[in-house]
């Protein structure tokens, strides 16, 4: 378990979302905050977190909706014992359990409404870093096909899977859906204007038969480049990531 010398809090949503992190080690940033705007989960309905990390995706979801009932798998045991105490302190209840998708807690083979995903996108092989906690978060281990193949186990029939990763995945994903997910759409995220997206969100319904879409990009940062070190949000961007916004609208 990580001492509490070894953590930062930090503010997530403006603060509404406080967040205990291991100083070093994986670190949330916009890819959960971004990743819980997505998910169209209304008071009353179950979400699932695959791979959860310290909390942040459940808890800024949790923050923007309230009376969902959620829960999160974590394979590391130290994360999913910071999610526990994040959400105590933020007053959010969410069901916790330390283990690995490919070997489901009994506790959680249950159908939700929604699956959320953030799946580690760094491929093995490259340099690991030397901390060990953050190697395993960022480089990949379960295939991205397996981690959708999890998401669907765990999904009604009619739930929701809503997934971030990086653009050179979206082929695995996308082949991975069929053939019980369907109503596929894709929201590239672009760091600026007329730059390459790196990461997308895709989203896609179990049992679900619509034609498959590919939205217009979500533009995080406004400007050609960096102005100092202010963060140069879009006006849409900030309203997520700091104001709480859901990206919904993106979607319909």
């Amino acid at each position: 378990m990580f001492a509490t010398e070894d953590l930062s809090d930090d503010g997530f949503l403006c603060g509404r979302v406080r967040l205990l992190q291991p100083l070093k080690g994986y670190r949330a940033a916009t890819d959960p905050v971004l990743l819980a705007a997505a998910c169209p989960a209304v008071a009353g309905e179950s979400v699932l977190d695959l791979g959860c990390g310290a909390g942040a995706a459940a808890l800024c979801l949790g923050q923007r909706v309230p009376g969902l009932a959620l829960a999160g798998l974590e394979l590391q045991a130290a994360y999913a014992d910071l999610a526990r105490r994040n959400a105590a302190r933020n007053g959010i209840p969410v069901e916790v359990h330390a283990g690995d998708l490919g070997r489901m807690p009994s506790a959680l083979r249950r159908d939700f409404d929604h699956v959320i995903a953030n799946p580690p996108y760094y491929h093995a092989g490259g340099s690991p870093s030397p901390v060990a906690t953050r190697a395993t978060a960022m480089q990949v281990d379960t295939p991205l096909s397996g981690w959708v193949g999890a998401a669907t186990r765990r999904l009604r029939p009619g739930g929701w899977l809503t997934l971030i990763c990086g653009t050179d995945g979206l082929p695995e994903v996308l082949a991975a859906l069929s053939p019980k997910l369907g109503s596929a759409a894709v929201l590239p995220l672009a760091s600026r204007e007329g730059r390459p997206a790196l990461r997308v969100i895709v989203q896609a319904r179990k049992g679900g038969r619509a034609p498959f879409r590919l939205l217009a990009p979500f533009v995080i940062h406004a400007g050609a480049a960096h102005d100092g070190d202010r963060e140069s949000y879009t006006p849409a961007a900030q309203a997520v990531l700091r104001d709480g916004a859901d990206l919904l609208a993106h979607f319909r």
